[in-house]
């Protein structure tokens, strides 16, 4: 079997091509920049996903495709090119007759006054989720219609990242690592659920192995949420520091955003931080018989690798 992961180098794509590099499986890393892994089974091909014709050529022979790509943290950039990525990724899955698996986020949710479930209705109220229910609807209505073989994985936020991407990972565990005071953004008193970057890795090699878990939408296994108070005295914990934090507000967001533009782009976003955020990933646990890694334990391994 070929595995092609379009949006080779991201945090995501990386913890999927570790799992494949462990299982000997053979890997076509697909990106714009040249991939630092190496090895007998993998190799890179260079495209530009929204190009169609460079899409379809790495594609071509596939087993499965698989979409982990990031674009930049701009709303106007997303609502102009994650609709043509979706369809060239879609046409590609057609004409190579490979099976399709999405990794996505959970922004179309929008506010969720409960459990996040693989059947909770899209009400996005940010324009970057708007833009995720509409790529989302728009590989969906293809699976509904019998044209591809194709499925969605969505996680919560992440956190074990090499890149820094997660504000759990920039702005709590590697403020603790130094011995400094952690930020957090939002309400310390809310819940909310992290997923462990190495699980998302999994959870889509899974996928990739299981064609009968094809057409559906799935969520990666993810503990259950803690509150932001928990979390800091967790990490606190495991760097041996004092819990030490200080919260930032909406207006502190904003007033950030005035001489950054990713914190800019980000304050719509901050309902996320300041309602509980809980991710339900019961329906991959039991199908697939595996658990989340525990918070504690994944800070540990954290502490231990990329913060030590």
């Amino acid at each position: 079997m070929i595995h092609t992961i379009f949006g080779a180098g991201g945090p995501v794509a990386n913890a999927l091509t570790r799992q494949l590099i462990s299982h000997n499986e053979t890997i076509r890393l697909v990106s714009r920049r040249p991939s630092t892994f190496t090895g007998n089974n993998i190799n890179w091909q260079k495209a530009d996903l929204l190009n169609y014709a460079e899409v379809l050529q790495a594609a071509k022979g596939s087993d499965v495709i698989y979409l982990c790509a990031g674009l930049v943290y701009n709303k106007t950039i997303w609502q102009q090119q994650w609709p043509v990525i979706m369809q060239n990724m879609i046409n590609a899955a057609k004409e190579t007759n490979a099976r399709f698996i999405f990794f996505d986020n959970v922004y179309m949710y929008g506010v969720v006054n409960g459990t996040m479930l693989e059947t909770t209705p899209y009400n996005p109220v940010s324009e970057k989720g708007e833009v995720r229910a509409k790529i989302a609807t728009q590989l969906m209505d293809e699976v509904k219609q019998g044209n591809i073989q194709a499925s969605i994985i969505r996680g919560a936020d992440f956190y074990g990242a090499e890149s820094m991407n997660s504000f759990f990972d920039s702005m709590v565990l590697a403020k603790y690592a130094k011995g400094e005071r952690a930020q957090w953004i939002g309400k310390p008193k809310t819940l909310h659920s992290f997923s462990y970057l190495p699980d998302c890795g999994t959870a889509l090699y899974l996928l990739g192995q299981t064609p009968q878990s094809d057409n559906q939408i799935w969520h990666v296994p993810t503990a259950a949420p803690l509150t932001g108070m928990q979390f800091m005295e967790l990490a606190a914990d495991v760097f041996k520091v004092k819990p030490a934090y200080m919260a930032i507000n909406k207006l502190m967001l904003q007033l950030f955003g005035l001489f950054n533009p990713l914190v800019k782009d980000s304050v719509e976003m901050y309902y996320q931080y300041d309602h509980d955020y809980i991710f339900n990933s019961d329906k991959f646990e039991k199908y697939f018989n595996v658990k989340p890694t525990t918070y504690r334990d994944g800070i540990i391994t954290l502490s231990q690798t990329l913060f030590k």
